[in-house]
């Protein structure tokens, strides 16, 4: 086997984190197809379609918590391979699934796959670039929204072609498949220092890290309070069409992949405890004005910005902790992100709490705790450093 190749595995990296973007952003894009097609003549019910989506996110929450502990012992390329190799059965399965429970399976076994890289991607790419963290990490995450644009396109192209459904899981396999193939020469960074792996027991006995943990929830809050209600924000509350709402989902990925390339490109130029809390500060604003500005399109222009300001936030907190903790290995990584993912169910729910109780721009607006709770932790953080 081959030396490692630091910018090769790394841009690998990059591409595996598409492949984990197709396993989590497939199913939105398909829900009233998957409706008519698996139900019976009025189609599957809002709960059996939101059982779909628990399906895959119990997957992926699975696939976490179970590979940060293997990781550090077996190493990360049984990892990645795994989890390629389960995306593309999942989405195989998922094509030729004959009913409800078999694609309830299938969708769960994707989440898997998704869960599996989503805990290995980021301590190896934090090992292949240990001067420059922050920069790749932002690199890293930014494919994940370059990825879901990748996925509702060639999702809409597949819709318009006839393809549908089970044409699309067939279309979007090839890419898991080529990366098994690209990935099995590779050789794998260790993913601690050579003195050993700070064990987690150790970590949690420290207040730093902690805060870090607390800091990634919210993190995650940010993230998910937009980007799973900006549709239905856009067309009930600021009365877009269909059409318009769901390009406005589109926009948001865009550009929180470009913040995230924008980070990645500065490099180690950018303080990364400063990157991040401008981007809290400026998301607290730009949450408000998408609340409650009385002129829907700039309304709703603040909410797509708010997946620039906000985009640095979880990766550069996977950064600095990495950089704080070099030989906190892949455990340290899956606690981060459990935590990360934990931001990432509350806050929906939440502004749908407290949408039922007043309406949809009160409960958006409720996303602002996220940032603006982040932003003294990041503070606090930066002065411990």
């Amino acid at each position: 086997m081959s030396a490692v190749a630091p910018g090769l595995l790394t841009r690998l990296s990059y591409l595996a984190m598409m492949s984990l973007s197709i396993g989590l952003n497939l199913l939105p894009v398909f829900l009233i197809t998957i409706g008519a097609t698996y139900g019976s003549e009025s189609g599957l019910t809002q709960e059996q379609l939101g059982r779909l989506g628990a399906c895959t996110f119990a997957g992926l929450v699975v696939g976490i918590l179970i590979t940060g502990p293997l990781a550090d012992r077996l190493g990360a390329k049984p990892f990645v391979q795994l989890g390629n190799a389960l995306i593309a059965l999942s989405l195989a399965a998922a094509a030729w699934a004959p009913d409800y429970a078999c694609l309830s399976l299938a969708l769960f076994c994707l989440g898997l796959g998704a869960g599996i890289l989503d805990m290995v991607l980021s301590p190896v790419v934090a090992a292949l670039n240990p001067t420059r963290r922050a920069a790749a990490m932002n690199w890293l995450h930014s494919f994940y929204c370059v990825g879901a644009v990748f996925t509702i396109l060639v999702g809409t192209v597949a819709l318009s072609a006839g393809l549908g459904w089970r044409g699309t899981c067939l279309v979007l396999l090839l890419l898991p498949l080529g990366l098994l193939v690209a990935f099995a020469p590779q050789r794998f960074p260790s993913l601690h220092l050579e003195g050993g792996r700070l064990k987690l027991r150790t970590l949690l006995r420290r207040g730093w890290f902690w805060i870090a943990l607390v800091a990634i929830l919210l993190g995650g809050a940010t993230e998910a309070g937009m980007s799973q209600w900006l549709p239905a924000y856009a067309e009930k509350a600021l009365g877009f069409p269909p059409w318009i709402a769901g390009t406005a989902l589109l926009l948001f990925s865009l550009a929180m992949a470009a913040g995230r390339m924008v980070v990645g490109a500065a490099g180690t130029k950018w303080n990364a405890y400063t990157i991040m809390a401008l981007g809290c500060g400026s998301s607290v604003v730009l949450f408000l004005a998408g609340s409650f500005l009385p002129v829907p399109v700039v309304a709703l222009l603040a909410c797509v910005l708010v997946g620039f300001t906000g985009s640095c936030l979880w990766p550069t907190m996977l950064a600095v902790t990495a950089d704080r903790y070099p030989d906190g290995g892949a455990s340290m990584y899956g606690m981060l992100g459990a935590f990360g993912n934990v931001g990432g169910i509350f806050m929906p729910w939440l502004v749908g709490w407290v949408a039922d109780r007043q309406d949809l721009h009160w409960g958006l607006a409720v996303s602002t705790l996220a940032p603006a709770l982040m932003l003294p932790l990041v503070l606090a953080l930066r002065r411990r450093a």
